[in-house]
C-alpha cells in the first residue's frame, strides 16, 4: 500500500517567471547548493527549450533517521531524485518527480502542476511512496513522506527567495 504525498506552494511571481526559473540551470545548481544537505550532487541538469530534466542525488544521515529504518538499511540514506518540467503551455506547465533510495525496496513518484493563480503562482505536487516490506513498509512510508514534505518546505522557501532574487 502507498502513502500519498500532497504538497502545495503559491508565489507572487508570474507563472511564466516561475517556469523560466525552474527551467534554468542556474536554479538547479543553486538550490541543491542550498539546500540539498551534506555530500548532495547533481548527476545531469538538461535543458531543452523550456523544458528541463534533473538527477540529483542527496543523503538522509543516518543520526536523522527513526530506528525502525536504520534495523533494516544501517547508515545514510542515499536518495536519487529526477524531476522533470515540460514546455509552459499558455498557463500552466506539467512535471513529474521520482526517487529511489539506494538499498531499500522504496520508490517516489508523482505529478507536479505549475499553474496562474491570479498575478502569481500555484505549485501543485501530487506524490505517493511506497515501501515493498511486509508488516513494517507502511511505518517506513509514513516516515519517508515525513521526511520528504519537510525536504518540500525547504525546497519552496528556497524557491521564493531565489525568485525574489533573480526575477
Amino acid at each position: 500500500m502507498a502513502s500519498r504525498i500532497p504538497h502545495s506552494s503559491s508565489y507572487p511571481q508570474a507563472v511564466d517567471q516561475v517556469h523560466r526559473a525552474l527551467t534554468s540551470e542556474q536554479y538547479w545548481r543553486d538550490r541543491i547548493a542550498e539546500v540539498g544537505g551534506e555530500g548532495a550532487s547533481l548527476g545531469h541538469v538538461t535543458v531543452g527549450k523550456g523544458t528541463v530534466d534533473v538527477e540529483m542525488t542527496q543523503s538522509v544521515p543516518a543520526a536523522h533517521l527513526p530506528a525502525i529504518v536504520t534495523k533494516i538499511r544501517p547508515g545514510d540514506l542515499i536518495i536519487t531524485r529526477t524531476e522533470t518540467w515540460g514546455p509552459l503551455d499558455g498557463t500552466s506547465a506539467e512535471g513529474t518527480f521520482t526517487a529511489r533510495v539506494d538499498g531499500v525496496p522504496a520508490t517516489l513518484s508523482g505529478t507536479m502542476s505549475l499553474a496562474a493563480d491570479g498575478a502569481g503562482t500555484a505549485l501543485t505536487l501530487d506524490g505517493k511512496v511506497e515501501v515493498k516490506l511486509p508488516l513494517i513498509g507502511g511505518k517506513i512510508e509514513s516516515v519517508i513522506a515525513d521526511q520528504v514534505t519537510e525536504l518540500l518546505d525547504n525546497e519552496n522557501e528556497f524557491t521564493a527567495r531565489w525568485l525574489n532574487e533573480h526575477v
